[in-house]
Order: C-alpha cells, then structure tokens, then sequence
C-alpha cells in the first residue's frame, strides 16, 4: 500500500466518528451512483458498482444510502449527471500526485484542484503528465485471523492475485486492474472475509520525503478534503517514524 494509502487510514480512524464521515458518504454515493449508470444496479454483472458497495459497508452506510444512490445511478430516481476528470501534478520533492474526481462542473474542480497545488508548492501538469509513474492494480484486504502467511499466499495466487504483502494486521492482496471482481469472488468462495476491496494505483518507484512531510501532507490533505476529489494517489516514501510524529500532533 502506497504511504498516503496509510496517512489516510490514520485519518479516518481519527476522525470516523466527527464530521468527516458525512464527507466519506458523498464520495462513496458519487462512486455508487457512476458505477450504477456505467454498468446497472447488478453487482453480479458490475464489478466496480461490487466494489463501491463494499467501500460503503467498510464505512458503515445505511442500506438505503445505498440503494437510493444505485437508483439515481440506473434513472429510477432523479439525481445529478457526475463526469470524471482526472488532474496530475507534483508535490514537494518533485513527488507526484494524481487526482481522481467526480463532478457536476468541470470549471469549478479545475480551479479547486490548481488552488489546492498552488497553495502548498505544488505545481499542476497537463494530462500523462505523472500517470506513466504508476501501475493500475486491484487491492485486497483480509485480516489476519492466525492464517499462515504461506498458507494465504497460495490461496491468493489461486485465486488469480498477483502477489501479496502483510501489512499491521491484515493481508494486503494485489490483482491486475481488470480481475478485481473475480479474485474477490474466488477468495469469498474459498471461505475468506474480505475486509476491503479497491482500485488503486501503485507507484512503480517512491521519492522520499521526511524532510517535506508536513508540508506534503497538507496539500494532499487538501486535494482529498475537495468535494468533487474521490481519490488521490502519490509516489512518496516518509517514515515510520514521521509519520508517528505528524497523526500524534
């Protein structure tokens, strides 16, 4: 999992019970809704409409969240036309960052995103700008329930996983972008809990960033706190003990 993959996860620990949970909801039901519309109300038939579910089970969703916003997704119900964009840039220490976003005006997230970069020393760049520097991959989490690490490696390769990592208390599970779905599927059918599923990109090499970190992380934090931002993906590397220092504070 990429380092700003575990900021977040402290984050939302922190703040799971405060304000930010309705934030987490609008992004979720903005995911569900596009899923939805691209693909039907079937998660069956729509892998990434499974995976926006799971999102809003993992975050505690009311089943009829979901639902309305599967409706507004398939014209059962009325609700707004979400484009996606997505914006590239660089952080300090030339690190770079991709922005995921789902909206209703485009003018409006541009200019949110390019304040966002401006704002902490980042500098946005036209499309393909950084997105040769990252992978596209599915991501799988299992807790560790006393499985044998070899024991979950041969499960998850059977399942069609490409590798697999142990990460604090759970198993961190990588699949190609487009088996996602069926890896989830042949896991579940194996008997396994999956804690989390997303589409993620991966970094193919990290900077380090220790001597920027706060810096960093303000503006990351900033472009993830945008309305219209689903996701935002970049290619540092901070310490352990960095980041002890800045969830403590």
């Amino acid at each position: 999992m990429s380092g700003h993959n575990k900021w977040s996860s402290i984050k939302y620990k922190k703040g799971a019970a405060d304000a930010k949970r309705g934030k987490i909801f609008t992004k979720i039901i903005k995911e569900i809704t596009v899923a939805a519309r691209g693909g039907g109300g079937d998660i069956d038939t729509n892998p990434r409409l499974r995976v926006a579910i799971s999102a809003a089970k993992q975050a505690n969703m009311p089943a009829a969240n979901i639902e309305r916003a599967i409706k507004k997704g398939t014209g059962e119900l009325e609700g707004v036309n979400y484009e996606e964009y997505i914006y590239e840039g660089y952080g300090q220490n030339g690190v770079a960052i991709i922005v995921e976003t789902l909206t209703d005006n485009k003018q409006r997230t541009v200019s949110e995103v390019r304040h966002a970069f401006s704002k902490y020393g980042g500098n946005m760049g036209e499309s393909g700008t950084v997105s040769w520097m990252f992978n596209k991959a599915g991501v799988i989490l299992i807790p560790n329930e006393g499985q044998e690490e070899d024991e979950m490696m041969m499960a998850a390769l059977e399942a069609g996983a490409d590798d697999m990592e142990i990460e604090e208390d759970n198993f961190v599970i990588y699949t190609p972008f487009t088996e996602l779905h069926a890896v989830m599927s042949n896991l579940e059918g194996a008997g396994y809990k999956i804690e989390n599923a997303e589409l993620t990109m991966i970094p193919k090499n990290r900077i380090k960033a220790d001597d920027v970190a706060e810096k960093l992380l303000r503006l990351l934090d900033m472009l993830e706190d945008l309305d219209d931002v689903q996701k935002v993906y970049a290619n540092y590397e901070i310490s352990d003990e960095v980041f002890e220092r800045l969830s403590a504070e």
